[in-house]
């Protein structure tokens, strides 16, 4: 029995969403050139083009191409389709970036932020920021995509407090701030899950054991993401990853809690469980000269590659990524690969391929991806 053939309406709907794709990537673009971009005949296109003309979502911008032989007519889409906000809450403060279609940064705004921060502080500042950014973006906020320096419920989007968190002291729910100035979804994930995403997209799908892969992140804070068949694991309630209280070894040789272990090194921010980056990065700059800043380090590189062993024998990644400031410093990384050769099961290590503002730079690939969609079901269903 022959599969059943796809309706006209789905033939349609696939032309019309690649001629999208192709304006999306690169505007301004004639009938011809749209139909080598996208692989479909002229007169495909031609039909595409005169639909998403009538659902209001391509233009005739009124050129035409010079040179010789018939003049092009120069097509885009209309410039009111909206922009989507990329939102990052990050101890060094909240900021708002709005996108449109193209990709294109339109707008943004920040503020920085007192730490410890709590909840009443944010509740004032979050709404402030995205407010202003979505009053400088050219067109109406149709999502927001938000990555938090906490974990993150799944069920509510709402920012969860745990014990020895240096950052945010209590709970926030961001989806209800939001929604009053979003017309569509308000999208909440941990900035490690987005820093993670960002990783998957700089490898490209065709990356070796690229959908296999574990995100530590060692900075102020810590954190880990975990992707399986190329999809972040979140845990039932939005709490997979949260590595600081792993159990792992000691400076004595003692099994411990690895925020623990950090403090037994006098690693900690004075009246904190946050990791002091300067006396790490004081330590990594003394190296090996240092008999007992090379000491600290291998105590501490003994720690993460406890982490490390957890995380190869739970998940069995192609690769970790090691980032933040001092994870992913060249000499630590290097310290801790020589350690993870003598691991029973030994795994790829590697710094960030994105390394600005990661978690932000995952937001913002999830908010555009989001925007784009919503303009072709929209154009679809008009």
């Amino acid at each position: 029995m022959e599969p059943p053939k796809p309706s006209l309406r789905l033939l349609r709907q696939l032309s019309d969403r690649h001629v999208l794709g192709v304006l999306f990537e690169e505007p301004a673009l004639t009938r011809a050139q749209i139909a080598t971009r996208a692989g479909l005949s002229k007169p495909t296109v031609g039909e595409s083009v005169r639909r998403l003309t009538e659902a209001g979502v391509v233009r005739d911008t009124g050129e035409r191409t010079g040179g010789r032989g018939r003049a092009g007519t120069i097509l885009d889409l209309v410039p009111d389709l909206g922009v989507a906000l990329a939102v990052s809450i990050a101890p060094d403060g909240v900021r708002a970036e709005a996108v449109d279609v193209h990709g294109r940064v339109v707008s943004g705004a920040t503020e920085g932020l007192a730490l410890p921060t709590t909840p009443d502080r944010l509740e004032r500042v979050l709404p402030e920021v995205v407010a202003r950014a979505a009053a400088a973006a050219p067109g109406a906020v149709r999502v927001a995509v938000v990555s938090a320096a906490d974990p993150v419920d799944r069920a509510s989007g709402a920012l969860v407090h745990l014990p020895d968190a240096p950052f945010l002291v209590g709970d926030l729910s961001p989806v209800p701030l939001l929604a009053p100035l979003v017309e569509g979804e308000v999208v909440v994930d941990n900035d490690v899950n987005w820093a993670a995403r960002a990783e998957l997209a700089a490898a490209g799908p065709d990356a070796a054991g690229g959908g296999e892969l574990a995100y530590l992140y060692l900075d102020r804070g810590l954190g880990c993401a975990v992707v399986a068949d190329g999809v972040v694991l979140r845990g039932a309630r939005g709490l997979a990853g949260e590595v600081a209280h792993l159990v792992t070894t000691g400076p004595d040789g003692r099994a411990g809690p690895f925020t623990d272990v950090i403090g037994a090194l006098g690693l900690r921010e004075g009246g904190s469980t946050a990791v002091d980056i300067a006396a790490v990065l004081g330590l990594l700059e003394a190296g090996d000269g240092d008999a007992a800043a090379a000491a600290t380090l291998d105590a501490l590189a003994s720690a993460v590659c406890g982490v490390l062993a957890a995380l190869v024998a739970l998940t069995d990644p192609a690769a970790v990524v090691l980032g933040g400031v001092w994870g992913s410093h060249p000499a630590f990384l290097e310290r801790v690969a020589r350690q993870v050769e003598a691991m029973p099961r030994r795994v790829a290590l590697r710094p960030p391929a994105v390394r600005e503002q990661p978690a932000l730079a995952g937001a913002r690939q999830e908010a555009l991806r989001r925007l784009r969609e919503h303009v072709v079901t929209g154009s679809a269903a008009r």
